[in-house]
C-alpha cells in the first residue's frame, strides 16, 4: 500500500502556452467535491469573472475519460484544482500525467496547481507526530509542483471503511462522514458528506451564519488534531492560519480554511506574469 507511483513525464512537448485566460480546471471523480471547490469559488465576488470548468456528474468511467480529454484545454487555464485523494488517484494518475506534462513549463509562473488531498495511508498508525506527512507531501511536491496543499479530513478515512468494486462501474467513493468524525455530528450519525460541506459552505445564508458556521468548522478540526496529535498542538495554530504549517520542507493547509484566498492570489499572480 505504501508503494510509490510516480508520475513520468508524457510523451509530449513541453512548451510554454502564454495565452492562458482567466480559467480555472476542477479536476476530481468526486461530484460532491467538485460543487463544493465550484461553489465556493463562484460565490466569491472576486472570482465573478472566472471561468471554471468541472466534470459534468457522470459514471466513473466517463468521468475518467472526459477528464482525459480536458488535458489539452488546461493550457489555456491559470490555475489547476486536483484531487489526489489516495483511492481515486490510481485511476486518474494517466490523466494527471499527461495534464502536468502539457503545463509542466509554466507551472508556477503562467498557471498554478492547488491539490486537495487525504493524507497517507498511515497517517492514524504512525505514532503521534504530523511528521507522518512529510514524505506524503514531497512525493506530491515531485510529482505535481503545486503551489498549495489542502488536507481535507472528511476525505480521509481509515482502513476498512471503504467498499471495493470489482469493476470500473461498481466503484463509488464512499458518502458517509468518516467514522471517526461522527462523534461531533451526533444530532444526524448518518449524515452524508454532500450534506456537511453544503452546511459548512453556506453559500445562501448571510455572512454572521457563515462567520458562526466556519468557527464550528475550525473548533471541530481544533479539538480532533488535537486529540490525535498531542505533542503538535503548538503548531495547531499555524496550521489554521492562510500560511499553513511548514513540515520539513513542505507546507501544507487544511480544507477548506482560507481556499478562496489561495484561489484569489495564484489567479492574481498568473495574470501578472
Amino acid at each position: 500500500m505504501n508503494e510509490r507511483h510516480h508520475i513520468e513525464d508524457p510523451k509530449v512537448d513541453i512548451l510554454s502556452h502564454s495565452a492562458r485566460g482567466n480559467t480555472i480546471h476542477i479536476l476530481t471523480l468526486d461530484p460532491v467535491l467538485a460543487a463544493d471547490v465550484y461553489e465556493r469559488i463562484h460565490h466569491d465576488p472576486r472570482m465573478k469573472h472566472a471561468q471554471l470548468i468541472k466534470p459534468k456528474e457522470k459514471k466513473i468511467r466517463e468521468t475518467i475519460e472526459e477528464i482525459e480529454g480536458m488535458a489539452k484545454e488546461t493550457v489555456y487555464s491559470r490555475l489547476l484544482i486536483i484531487d489526489v485523494r489516495r483511492e481515486s488517484l490510481p485511476k486518474l494518475r494517466r490523466a494527471y500525467n499527461t495534464i502536468v506534462g502539457y503545463n509542466r513549463r509554466d507551472l508556477n509562473k503562467l498557471c498554478y496547481i492547488v491539490l486537495i488531498g487525504d493524507g497517507p495511508f498511515n497517517l492514524f498508525w504512525e505514532g503521534k507526530s504530523l511528521d507522518v506527512f512529510v514524505p506524503y507531501l514531497a512525493s506530491h511536491r515531485v510529482d505535481f509542483h503545486p503551489a498549495a496543499f489542502f488536507f481535507d479530513p472528511f476525505l480521509h478515512y481509515e482502513r476498512g471503511e471503504i467498499e471495493r468494486g470489482a469493476l470500473d462501474d461498481d466503484f463509488v467513493l464512499p458518502d458517509k462522514i468518516p467514522k471517526r468524525l461522527i462523534p461531533y455530528f451526533k444530532k444526524d450519525q448518518g449524515m452524508r458528506v454532500d450534506k456537511i460541506r453544503r452546511y459548512f459552505r453556506a453559500i445562501d445564508k448571510d455572512e454572521e451564519i457563515r462567520k458562526k458556521r466556519r468557527r464550528r468548522l475550525r473548533s471541530l478540526y481544533k479539538k480532533r488534531i488535537a486529540q490525535q496529535f498531542p505533542q503538535d498542538k503548538e503548531r495547531l495554530r499555524a496550521w489554521l492560519s492562510k500560511k499553513g504549517i511548514r513540515l520539513a520542507s513542505e507546507r501544507m493547509h487544511l480544507y477548506p480554511f482560507y481556499f478562496e484566498d489561495w484561489v484569489y492570489d495564484l489567479m492574481h499572480k498568473a495574470a501578472r506574469r
